[in-house]
């Protein structure tokens, strides 16, 4: 959200709690919500739900992206 939508470190935080709001360790159910990678939801997010029609070198992660996991 920072590199690719141009936001600043809070602004990217405050849309991925937006997504993916925070959920207690006890929570049933956690991370359910993670059904795609987070690349996608950011990349539709920023370019709209045609990106990979549209946009087809964004279809997979970049190698910067990747090389933070």
């Amino acid at each position: 959200m920072r590199h690719h939508g141009g936001l600043t470190p809070s602004q990217a935080r405050a849309a991925a709690l937006e997504r993916y709001p925070y959920e207690p360790d006890d929570a049933p159910f956690r991370g359910l919500v993670l059904h795609e990678e987070a690349w996608h939801w950011a990349m539709s997010v920023i370019h709209g739900d045609r990106y990979m029609v549209e946009l087809p070198g964004l279809a997979q992660p970049s190698v910067e992206y990747r090389a933070l996991e």
